[in-house]
């Protein structure tokens, strides 16, 4: 599962820029303009992260490979099952590094460094929908938390039971929106609800709305 030329063209210049930003950094005259050092080490901050993306990726191939081969050379029945396993284990990381990889080479939106609103409303569900909406504000504070951001509730209106039916996060910090500007959109779980007294499981649905925090505008008179 090798990656299309196009994208191993763009990761081969990033490659490139990575080595040619740590010599630049290592210069006495860099250095001493903390303005340009710090863009610089900026800039590398970025693109390291998805050369480890590629390397992660290569020794997947690597693993993958070897799998294939013990398939072929292997006559061993229960050594065959493992291959079969560890080739498609392998298989399936590849796709998500691939798939990761090809988002983080997408044009950079302006807004990406900007912090969030995210908006949770309960949908279809009642009850159970506003107690997945909780469920939702809890891992998305959980996330920002762990990510270094800082989360604050600018609104609520809760539930009988402790949910929320809206819940609204400000969640402060450089490159929140690029976190989580694609979890919009509806959410959905199914399970046994704490209100179901005989064991049946529904569906609920919440509705999630990640805005770019803007700055702000002056006041015409």
């Amino acid at each position: 599962m090798s990656l299309s030329p196009r994208l191993l063209g763009q990761l081969e210049q990033l490659a490139f820029r990575h080595d040619e930003l740590a010599q630049m950094l290592a210069s006495p005259d860099v250095a001493r303009d903390a303005a340009r050092f710090q863009a610089l080490s900026r800039e590398l901050g970025e693109i390291t992260p998805i050369l480890e993306l590629l390397r992660a990726h290569e020794r997947r191939e690597q693993d993958l490979a070897a799998a294939e081969r013990m398939l072929l050379e292997e006559r061993d029945a229960d050594l065959r099952a493992m291959a079969a396993e560890e080739a498609g284990a392998a298989r399936e990381a590849l796709a998500g590094l691939e798939e990761s990889l090809r988002l983080r080479l997408l044009p950079k939106d302006p807004n990406d460094e900007r912090s969030v609103f995210l908006e949770i409303r309960a949908g279809t569900g009642g009850e159970e929908a506003a107690l997945f909406a909780a469920d939702l504000a809890r891992m998305y504070t959980r996330y920002a938390e762990n990510r270094g951001f800082a989360v604050a509730v600018i609104s609520a209106s809760e539930s009988e039971r402790g949910g929320f039916k809206e819940i609204i996060l400000e969640i402060s910090g450089r490159g929140a929106y690029s976190r989580l500007k694609f979890e919009s959109g509806g959410h959905r779980v199914q399970r046994i609800p704490e209100t179901e007294a005989q064991g049946r499981i529904h569906t609920s649905a919440c509705t999630v709305a990640v805005l770019p925090e803007v700055d702000e505008i002056a006041e015409i008179t």
